[in-house]
């Protein structure tokens, strides 16, 4: 991911501190980002020398002050850009549990049992956690209904793949059954 561009999205939705951006990204499962907070910073200076952004310092009688940053127009003309002629990427499916799986027929039927409960109690996790972060996100304002629904969207393809996972650890353990069926 861009950092930069996630800045931008972010700020063309409403204006934000860098603790604030630091937080989202932190907490959003679609930033995958995994950078530390002074990228985040250095990428606002960046953006405010190119003027894609603006900031002003709000003052705080009991608390430091806040630098809040805008977008300018130029910086969502920057941003349109991007999502317009930036080549999409098709996902990439690097799992350790495949690797894990991909060598479990050395342990007995019931260890791969235990190794495909464990996933699929950590998936059921996943799919829990974006259902109440969706629920949640319906209470987000200032968003038009196209922001809405694609936001919405983005939440569906997460749940959507994390069920298929699930549907995927049935197909497995049916395969396993019949196989130990077959041996015996």
């Amino acid at each position: 991911m861009t950092i930069d561009y996630a800045i931008l999205g972010m700020l063309s939705w409403q204006p934000l501190t860098g603790y604030d951006i630091k937080k989202i990204i932190q907490e959003s499962p679609f930033f995958y980002w995994s950078g530390n907070n002074n990228q985040i910073y250095k990428s606002l200076v960046q953006l405010l020398e190119k003027n894609l952004v603006v900031n002003e310092v709000k003052h705080q009688e009991s608390a430091p002050s806040k630098k809040i940053y805008s977008i300018t127009e130029l910086g969502l003309k920057e941003l349109e850009n991007w999502i317009i002629n930036t080549n999409v990427e098709v996902p990439e499916f690097k799992k350790q549990f495949l690797i894990q799986l991909a060598w479990s027929g050395r342990l007995d039927i019931n260890e791969i049992e235990l190794l495909l409960s464990k996933y699929e109690t950590e998936v059921n996790r996943y799919v829990s956690m974006y259902k109440e972060e969706q629920r949640r996100e319906k209470n987000f304002k200032d968003r038009s209904n196209t922001e809405y629904f694609i936001w919405k969207m983005l939440y569906e393809n997460m749940i959507m793949s994390y069920e298929n996972e699930l549907r995927w650890i049935e197909k497995v353990r049916e395969g396993l059954l019949n196989n130990l069926y077959k041996e015996n």
